[in-house]
């Protein structure tokens, strides 16, 4: 019996199969194409996306040599992006980082409801609310028109399954949708003008089974009809579930995100959320929005193919640390935590005139810097001093960047090296095989690598600091000698 988990990120759709013992047996990715539009709109075509699934776990099941019949169970998680099913509407995916519907966050901001209080007093526009109000607001034809609209980790499970269902996970912390306040919050939505968006199917916690593979979900997965599907995740919440428990989870992909149980609500956090990963625990999330994006830019800068890979190494070789005298804020696209702030822009200090190789890896790496500098600032904002921090994501598979987070945070740095994010989303489909959502975690736990704080990196880390916080005083002032942005 084997386990499958499909993880959909910015760009890459991943398939990992486990054993039923927690065991990474093989793991495949196949990307998909970002579609860049006017406004700061962005999106994907969910059929691309569909078939970079359906491909990498064909790659998976080819390196594993498992038949059809052997996956019992599949959970997908995905970023919180936005599929849209109305005849004419193109891309169908509105990508998690789409910044269209600022104004309508900024609305939204204005009525005091809970829903705005759990979002740190300031609604991303990354989330789904805004999003449907722009919607209805500036494609009334669509929104007329709707015959489905879904974040994305429920529509792949639609579309594999044929069955209405959405992650509780997705709608407490992106929709109208609070389940300690009656659910879908229909106050709110009838003064937005969203309230009539279809919504059928229950809303089922992380790990529930939705239903068996439909013949067409079948069919294009190659899988077995009788494959069990369960409900899944948002990316970032399937890393918390997959990293190592009982600390705060920091999940460094294309944005940072920080989880925590326990906190209550307070401005530019977001949360808290009950039962969005556990169903007796509440999550609550700081983030820093486009980090391992602001890498990817960065490296697509060097005059010949580089990986990250490539470039973290010859970083380590350094006699000395790169790009000294180059400080970097690192919100290109805006702030989460601390500022709640879509239109904030980052900020590079020291850049010189320079194009080699050399000079790139120094903006490259103190990029990084300024990165791990804005996750300890996130942590303190959201008055955790941890010891020890759980890390996953694309950007921990890197041994230099994990001691980078290290030195910057203070914290010890506790890594699964089998894919955390991969093996919480295994641990969703695994759940109704094993007893539940623990008894799947328990099983599926792996030893961590643990990276310490590094002491002679204490003084540099704390000299770059006090030049960030600087640097961020003084673009508030010069931000408030500009034209306000809209």
């Amino acid at each position: 019996m084997l386990i499958a988990a499909v993880d959909v990120g910015s760009a890459r759709a991943r398939a990992g199969l486990f054993s039923a013992e927690g065991r990474l047996l093989a793991r495949a990715s196949r990307g998909f194409a970002a579609i860049a539009g006017p406004d700061r709109q962005a999106g994907h075509d969910f059929a691309e996306i569909w078939r970079a699934v359906a491909e990498a776990l064909a790659e998976a099941r080819r390196q594993a040599g498992a038949s059809p019949g052997q996956i019992r169970a599949l959970a997908f998680d995905a970023t919180c992006s936005l599929v849209v099913e109305a005849p004419g509407f193109a891309p169908d995916v509105i990508a998690w980082h789409d910044h269209r519907a600022i104004a309508e966050a900024r609305a939204l901001d204005a009525t005091g409801h809970e829903i705005v209080r759990r979002a740190g007093g300031a609604v991303s526009p990354e989330m789904q609310t805004p999003k449907l109000m722009w919607l209805a607001r500036h494609r009334p034809e669509a929104w007329a028109r709707l015959t489905g609209i879904r974040d994305l980790c429920d529509q792949l499970a639609f579309r594999a399954t044929g069955i209405e269902a959405r992650s509780h996970c997705a709608a407490v912390a992106k929709w109208p949708w609070l389940p300690d306040r009656g659910g879908w919050q229909t106050d709110l939505m009838a003064r937005a003008g969203i309230a009539g968006f279809p919504r059928p199917g229950a809303v089922l916690p992380a790990g529930t089974p939705i239903g068996p593979l439909s013949a067409a979900g079948a069919a294009e997965l190659g899988l077995d009809r009788d494959t069990m599907v369960a409900a899944g995740l948002i990316d970032a919440f399937a890393g918390a579930l997959g990293a190592a428990p009982d600390m705060p989870a920091l999940i460094a992909g294309t944005s940072n995100c920080v989880m925590a149980t326990g906190l209550g609500p307070a401005p530019a956090l977001w949360g808290p959320y009950p039962g969005a990963i556990l169903p007796d625990e509440t999550v609550s999330e700081g983030g820093q929005s486009a980090t391992g994006a602001a890498l990817e830019q960065i490296r697509r800068l060097y005059p010949q193919p580089q990986s990250h890979d490539e470039i973290l190494a010859r970083i380590a070789r350094a006699p000395d640390e790169p790009g000294q005298g180059v400080h970097v804020l690192p919100d290109f696209k805006g702030s989460r935590t601390p500022f709640a702030d879509p239109l904030m822009r980052g900020t590079i200090h020291g850049l010189a005139l320079d194009g080699s190789i050399a000079a790139l890896d120094g903006l490259y790496w103190r990029a990084a810097v300024g990165i791990a500098l804005g996750t300890r600032q996130v942590i303190a904002h959201m008055g955790l001093a941890p010891q020890r921090l759980a890390m996953a994501g694309g950007q921990a598979r890197a041994s230099a960047m994990r001691q980078l987070y290290a030195d910057a945070t203070g914290a010890e740095i506790h890594w699964q090296p089998e894919d955390a994010v991969l093996r919480g989303t295994a641990i969703a489909a695994a759940a109704p095989l094993a007893g539940g959502l623990r008894a799947a975690r328990a099983r599926f736990a792996r030893p961590v690598e643990v990276t310490r704080p590094d002491p002679a990196a204490r003084a540099r880390r704390e000299a770059d600091w006090r030049i960030f916080q600087r640097l961020q005083e003084q673009r508030a002032e010069i931000a408030a000698l500009l034209p306000a942005q809209s």
